[in-house]
C-alpha cells in the first residue's frame, strides 16, 4: 500500500495501520483521524488491536489547550514526595520521552469507558480543534481522570521525535484533516507481546487497510 492510499484511508474515515521503527516501540498502530470517529472505530481497535486507546493531538492544539506532559506535571506537583518522584519516567527504554499527557471523559459520559462513551469523547475533543474559545470549551466539557489518554505530540513532529504520536498527526496533515488521531496499539493474543510487522501486513491484506511503515514517512517527511 502506497502513503496515497492511507491518506485517502484517513480521509474516507476508515484505520490506517502505522508501523514505528524496529529501533523504537517496535509496534504497529491502528489509526484513525478522530473527526470521524464512531462507536464501531472504538469496538474495532478494542477487539483487533487491544492495546491503550489514546488520543494523538498536535502540539499547537495542546498549547492552546495549557496541556502538558504527564511527568512534567508529576515532578512539579508538591503533593508528590522526593521520592515517590523517583518513578516518574523521563525517557522510555527506546530513548523517546513519553507523550502521555492528562486523561479525560466527556462531561456526557457516564462511566467513560464503553465504546459510545469513548467515541464521545474523542469525537467531541477533535471538534474544539481551531476553536476560538477552545480552552473554556474544553475546561466546561471535559473531565479528568477520565478513561482517554491524551498523547501530546512534539513541536516539529517527526524532526523532534518519530513516534506513532507524530507519525500519525503527521498522517492527519498530509491528508488536510484536522491534526487530532485515535490511535491503538496491535497485541497478539497468541504470543502475548505486540503483534509483529508481518502479521500486521497479512491483517492489513486480509482486511484491506492500509500498512505504513514509519521509515517511508521520516523519508517522505524528508522530502517533502
Amino acid at each position: 500500500m502506497t502513503l496515497d492510499e492511507a491518506i485517502s484511508s484517513l480521509r474516507r474515515g476508515e484505520f490506517v495501520l502505522l508501523y514505528d521503527s524496529g529501533k523504537r516501540e517496535n509496534e504497529v498502530d491502528m489509526v484513525v483521524a478522530a473527526q470521524f470517529v464512531t462507536p464501531e472505530h472504538i469496538s474495532r481497535m478494542r477487539q483487533n488491536a487491544g492495546g491503550l486507546i489514546c488520543m494523538a493531538i498536535d502540539d499547537s492544539f495542546a498549547k492552546s489547550l495549557s496541556l502538558k506532559y504527564m511527568h512534567s506535571i508529576l515532578s512539579q506537583s508538591v503533593d508528590i514526595d522526593s521520592d515517590s518522584k523517583k518513578m516518574i519516567m523521563g525517557t522510555a527504554p527506546y530513548g523517546d520521552h513519553p507523550t502521555f499527557s492528562i486523561t479525560i471523559n466527556h462531561r456526557k459520559t457516564y462511566t467513560g469507558i464503553t465504546d459510545k462513551d469513548r467515541a464521545m469523547t474523542i469525537k467531541e475533543m477533535a471538534q474544539l480543534y481551531g476553536s476560538d474559545d477552545a480552552k473554556n470549551q474544553f475546561t466546561t466539557s471535559f473531565v479528568t481522570p477520565g478513561h482517554v489518554p491524551l498523547l501530546l505530540a512534539s513541536n516539529g513532529l517527526l524532526t523532534k521525535r518519530q513516534g506513532h504520536t507524530e507519525m500519525s498527526v503527521y498522517l492527519t496533515q498530509l491528508a488536510n484533516l484536522t491534526p487530532v488521531t485515535a490511535i491503538c496499539e496491535m497485541m497478539d493474543g497468541q504470543t502475548y507481546s505486540a503483534f509483529t510487522p508481518e502479521k500486521a501486513q497479512k491483517f492489513a491484506k486480509e482486511n484491506a487497510i492500509p500498512f505504513i511503515d514509519g521509515k517511508e514517512l521520516l523519508e517522505y517527511a524528508k522530502v517533502h
